[in-house]
């Protein structure tokens, strides 16, 4: 199963320093507010990721013609978890939901560029052995 996951630590280096970079610019713009929204939205997108690459490998791994419906089934959930959350969070009025919202955005773009990068330098046999 480890072997279905090389590519988190390169997607974990960037999300950490997109994390960094976050803070460092939210906390001008909001004080500790808008920092913490930051840190909430590349929390929110690593353990999206974290979660969908860890069942990916365990279904590949165990039950390999069930990848699809269990992989679909897990971005629903997440999906309706994280629409509910943010929907509760969003009632309360909270000062940071804007910045938090914004960093989901880049951090998706992150995590997503991350793994691409990794993809076209990773050696990758097209054929099994």
């Amino acid at each position: 199963m480890t072997q279905r996951l090389h590519h988190l630590p390169t997607a974990l280096v960037a999300s950490a320093v997109l994390l960094v970079v976050a803070v460092a610019v939210a906390w001008p713009i909001g004080d500790g507010t808008a920092a913490l929204g930051a840190v909430a939205g590349v929390a929110l997108v690593v353990l999206s990721y974290l979660v969908s690459s860890l069942v990916v490998a365990w279904v590949d791994a165990v039950a390999r013609n069930l990848l699809l419906p269990v992989v679909l089934l897990t971005y629903a959930l997440k999906f309706a978890v994280f629409g509910l959350a943010m929907y509760r969070v969003s009632e309360t009025g909270w000062a940071g939901l804007r910045v938090m919202g914004v960093t989901v955005i880049v951090a998706t773009i992150v995590w997503t560029g991350a793994q691409l990068y990794w993809i076209l330098r990773a050696k990758i046999p097209y054929v099994q052995p």
